[in-house]
């Protein structure tokens, strides 16, 4: 990983659809969709954090997002199973 970047989850919960499509929206700009409501991208801590407020400004009464940082020894450990998308690398991806 590039100096001070780390592998960064997003996941919310939102019940609204009209706020959970503007969420959806701030993170395809910035991330990976892996599922639904998560999202995955590598960036520095203060990028990850400029797109969580922007994010939490959007949700409601009883919405949630959540942020994981997984940093390079955190990301050895990690694994993905069945036809989930790979971790991004500092390679990007090839498409076959």
């Amino acid at each position: 990983m590039a100096r001070g970047e780390m592998l960064t989850v997003f996941t919310y919960d939102v019940s609204i659809n009209r706020n959970r499509r503007r969420i959806a929206s701030l993170l395809e700009n910035a991330a990976t969709r892996v599922q639904y409501s998560v999202f995955e991208a590598r960036m520095t801590k203060a990028h990850a954090q400029s797109i969580a407020q922007r994010v939490a400004a959007e949700l409601g009464k009883g919405d949630s997002l959540r942020v994981y940082s997984v940093g390079a020894n955190g990301l050895e450990r990690s694994a993905v199973y069945g036809d989930g998308v790979p971790f991004e690398t500092e390679e990007g991806f090839w498409i076959v």
